[in-house]
């Protein structure tokens, strides 16, 4: 369990896929290129071996956004994707037209 206020330093934002490359030498990892309005950030994920690149582009997705940086097959990490996990990662969609770095609250 975690508090409330632990919770709230978690800096959920919506953003929009706008690139998605596979990670060379793997069929998990997928570079993502992500635009939250203010600033674009490279996200590599694990969700290659369920989501192929190009269905992914113009997807608006939630992503931590305060997540330390990350080095991952030698390529930086600026955030993480979130998912629901049913037997493999399931993207999640806000279910109206939203602007890229809305706040998850």
């Amino acid at each position: 369990m975690i508090t409330f206020d632990d919770f709230k330093r978690v800096d959920i934002r919506i953003g929009k896929i706008i690139s998605a490359d596979r990670v060379e030498g793997t069929d998990k990892l997928l570079k993502l290129d992500v635009d939250f309005d203010f600033e674009k950030r490279q996200i590599i994920a694990g969700i290659g071996k369920i989501y192929e690149p190009n269905s992914l582009i113009g997807k608006k997705c939630p992503f931590v956004f305060n997540l330390e940086t990350k080095m991952i097959r030698g390529l930086e990490s600026q955030g993480m994707i979130l998912c629901a996990d049913d037997d493999g990662p399931v993207l999640l969609y806000p279910d109206k037209e939203i602007k890229p770095g809305s706040i998850v609250k």
